[in-house]
């Protein structure tokens, strides 16, 4: 079998468990057709009775926010929205042209599609939460992605296919083990209530009372490697400081720092693009916590601008600031989830009711 085959397999039974009777929808672009293809073939030989799929071709979504009209940029694209409020699985396959072509359109007209597709995404967060809707997101690799990561296209696929376990003789093994080994993880911190985050340049305490630690093992994103719950909303105090750029949305923010009172960003400033910074922190819900996470993967040692990726480094947290996971309880509601990493290997420490767990990017339980 090859690799493609390997990565297809493992998305279709391991990640979204596809049944006999389900239904599934891929969204990705025209560049990931042999992905695109063998997952095809192997959801209908798990018993799938429709496979449908989107694939954009280049310049689609520039194309669309520049000239479509405001009623176009009110309608909801269908087949999407049918596939969040009524299939069974969801498979969105990262696979970019170019991460540098940014849609020259203004903020009026981004926000229009932003409300336009809340609803949607909503019933997204809400059908991902108990899993009426399995999802997973993955990576094709590109050459634009390569690029971005500092990598040609063949170390970046043997970057991605090693990250995802496909190089080893029983993949879906490798990440039941990633299940066994978190599990261990999660089940201390959901005995434990208030966290406390710690390094050179960051002191953040928050509470976890009532939610949910949760095992990232691979099922929601391929790959994965990570622990992770939602701070209860007005819980976190102190200052926080993120080492790594913050990219979102292809802005990238770099020297981040927050202070926070109440679980409510009063402050914050950033060596770069901070303009972008002030214009996400206008937006509903954004000035609160949706996400405090662990990164475990440490076959994942270097950034390379793609959050699926980065967020996973061993030896990193991260925090989201904007929609809070329901699944782990947490009740923040924003049209933005956007995570800022981290490192912890240097003197980093996480504390959980006043036991020292973690130090310098590894767990002591």
């Amino acid at each position: 079998m090859n690799i493609t085959a390997r990565y297809a397999n493992l998305l279709v039974h391991y990640c979204l468990e596809v049944k006999k009777g389900d239904r599934l929808f891929i969204s990705s672009t025209s560049l990931a057709e042999p992905l695109v293809k063998e997952v095809y073939r192997a959801a209908y030989k798990a018993g799938a009775k429709l496979v449908e799929y989107d694939l954009a071709f280049d310049g689609r979504d520039k194309i669309f926010l520049e000239h479509g009209s405001n009623e176009a940029l009110s309608t909801p694209p269908t087949l999407f929205k049918l596939a969040m409020e009524e299939y069974e699985c969801y498979l969105n396959i990262r696979a970019p042209f170019n991460l540098r072509d940014k849609p020259g359109t203004n903020a009026e007209r981004q926000e229009l599609r932003t409300n336009t597709m809340a609803p949607i995404l909503k019933n997204y967060f809400e059908r991902t939460a108990d899993r009426r809707l399995r999802r997973n997101l993955c990576q094709w690799p590109t050459e634009a992605s390569a690029q971005e990561a500092g990598m040609s296209l063949a170390e970046y696929e043997n970057f991605v296919f090693g990250a995802c376990n496909l190089f080893e003789n029983d993949p879906q093994g490798a990440w039941l083990q990633v299940r066994k080994d978190q599990q261990k993880i999660v089940d201390h911190l959901n005995k434990c209530t208030d966290f406390r985050y710690l390094n050179g340049e960051t002191d953040l305490k928050f509470s976890g009372k009532g939610r949910i630690w949760m095992n990232s093992d691979g099922q929601t994103n391929m790959p994965s490697g990570e622990v992770y719950t939602s701070p209860v909303e007005d819980s976190a105090q102190g200052k926080v400081h993120f080492s790594y750029p913050c990219i979102y949305q292809g802005n990238e923010v770099e020297g981040v720092t927050l202070w926070v009172k109440d679980g409510y960003v009063e402050k914050w400033e950033a060596t770069k693009g901070k303009d972008f910074l002030d214009q996400i922190f206008a937006m509903p819900g954004t000035r609160r916590f949706g996400e405090a996470a662990i990164g475990t993967n440490y076959k994942i040692q270097q950034m390379t601008k793609n959050i699926l990726f980065d967020e996973k480094i061993g030896g990193t947290v991260h925090l989201a600031i904007g929609q809070s996971y329901l699944q782990t309880g947490g009740k923040n509601e924003s049209s933005v989830h956007w995570d800022m990493i981290t490192d912890m290997t240097n003197g980093g420490e996480i504390w959980a009711d006043e036991e020292l767990i973690y130090k310098n990017g590894k767990f002591l339980i």
